[in-house]
């Protein structure tokens, strides 16, 4: 057994649920006892099974013949089936759907698109961030963090600007989950209505012969060797595009800034070298990740940890668990830019490693950037924070900040 880390108790029986909003809090000294406790955790309630240590996570990731990605990536009775791919897309599917889904979007986040994008992408931020700055005190996350990213992907898609702030309000709802409630709020579900069917306008508008030069227009005319999307294929991966690309961009953002201000030592290395921003970026994906556990089910009977599993049982693959592994990341409570992160697994690994994290990195980047070479230093309300409640992903709601301008 692991020699348990310092401050994990290991005297009353461990128990994590990822709707307990005490783990939306703060989950980390949980997944420590999880790491040394019970590694392959069983929740009976909820029915499922979880992975706490890295090398269990990053061997489920390696492994989707045996769990699968089939009924998507999240817990909620709503999503969880064969349904999931309405609105998770290619999340939701395996070979031979997922490998010809991923092949027909895939071409507008190589590395080489994401780059051209920058010169966009810091215009956006810095447009932002002045309307923030001008005011002095800001909620970082409704004035920049969830803005950026909402901005970028709406033009990848092609969405009007008088429409962006209520895609995102929609996309909020849906991950927001109610105290004691084991699924997707009705205020969510009726989101994913009103979004979906907002999504059917957009592709209707490009099926009427207008001329766009979006992402959307693209994906109605990709083909490969004759084989097109249907419009529910372009409509699920719009959705998973508005929330999943937004949610956990915004999310990366202000988990960064509020982790600089938490630690002034590592923020100050950012402030006086913009350049360490990336290592900003990457510790934060580090220690305090937005997606915070993915679904997997199992194809047959799978050995975990010593432990047989049945057919069809349901895995959740702890990435903000892996992320602090001790094992693996030397003091992982300690936010330190200067720490190798090469083994995080905050996007995944393997045939569904995100598609999207070049994009999320390049708009962190970029975004926190800005902001290093414009503010001198800055001060978090943290009394005055909400965080986001959310059984996927973690981050704030509000942030209100105050800044002091370089002169």
């Amino acid at each position: 057994m692991t020699e348990a880390p310092p401050g994990a108790d290991t005297t009353v029986a461990v128990h994590y649920s990822p709707y307990d909003y005490a783990i939306h809090e703060d989950p980390y000294p949980t997944y420590a006892r999880l790491r040394v406790q019970a590694p392959l955790y069983r929740n009976e309630e909820l029915d499922f099974w979880a992975l706490a240590r890295h090398r269990d996570v990053l061997g489920a990731f390696r492994n989707p013949t045996q769990l699968s990605n089939r009924f998507g990536v999240s817990l909620d009775p709503a999503v969880y089936g064969p349904q999931a791919e309405r609105g998770m897309s290619f999340l939701a599917m395996d070979p031979p759907r997922h490998t010809r889904m991923r092949s027909l979007v895939s071409k507008a986040f190589t590395p080489k698109r994401v780059a051209e994008m920058e010169g966009r992408v810091r215009a956006i931020a810095r447009d932002h961030i002045e309307a923030a700055l001008e005011r002095g005190s800001f909620d970082f996350v409704t004035d920049f963090a969830g803005r950026l990213p909402m901005d970028v992907i709406s033009e990848m898609i092609g969405l009007p600007v008088a429409d962006r702030a209520e895609v995102r309000r929609l996309a909020d709802l849906l991950v927001h989950r109610d105290a004691d409630v084991f699924d997707i709020p009705r205020a969510g579900l009726e989101a994913a209505v009103v979004l979906a069917g907002y999504f059917e306008g957009v592709i209707a508008e490009r099926r009427a012969g207008g001329r766009f030069e979006d992402l959307t227009s693209a994906l109605l005319e990709a083909e490969i060797d004759g084989d097109r999307l249907s419009d529910d294929e372009v409509i699920s991966f719009l959705f998973l595009m508005a929330v999943a690309g937004n949610e956990t961009t915004t999310k990366l953002l202000a988990n960064a800034w509020f982790w600089g201000w938490r630690f002034p030592d590592e923020r100050a290395k950012a402030l006086t070298h913009p350049g360490r921003v990336s290592d900003w970026v990457e510790e934060t994906l580090r220690f305090d990740t937005s997606t915070q556990m993915l679904l997997r089910v199992t194809t047959g009977e799978v050995e975990l940890c010593g432990t047989v599993l049945p057919d069809s049982a349901r895995v959740l693959l702890l990435l903000g668990s892996a992320n602090r592994d001790e094992m693996v990341f030397p003091e992982p409570d300690r936010f330190d830019l200067d720490r190798d992160t090469s083994k995080l697994v905050s996007f995944g690994s393997g045939r569904h490693f995100c598609l999207g994290a070049a994009l999320a990195r390049l708009e962190a980047r970029v975004g926190l950037t800005e902001l290093v070479t414009t503010v001198a230093d800055y001060d978090v309300d943290a009394e005055h924070a909400e965080r986001v409640h959310s059984i996927n992903v973690r981050g704030f709601a509000h942030l209100p900040t105050t800044v002091t301008r370089r002169r």
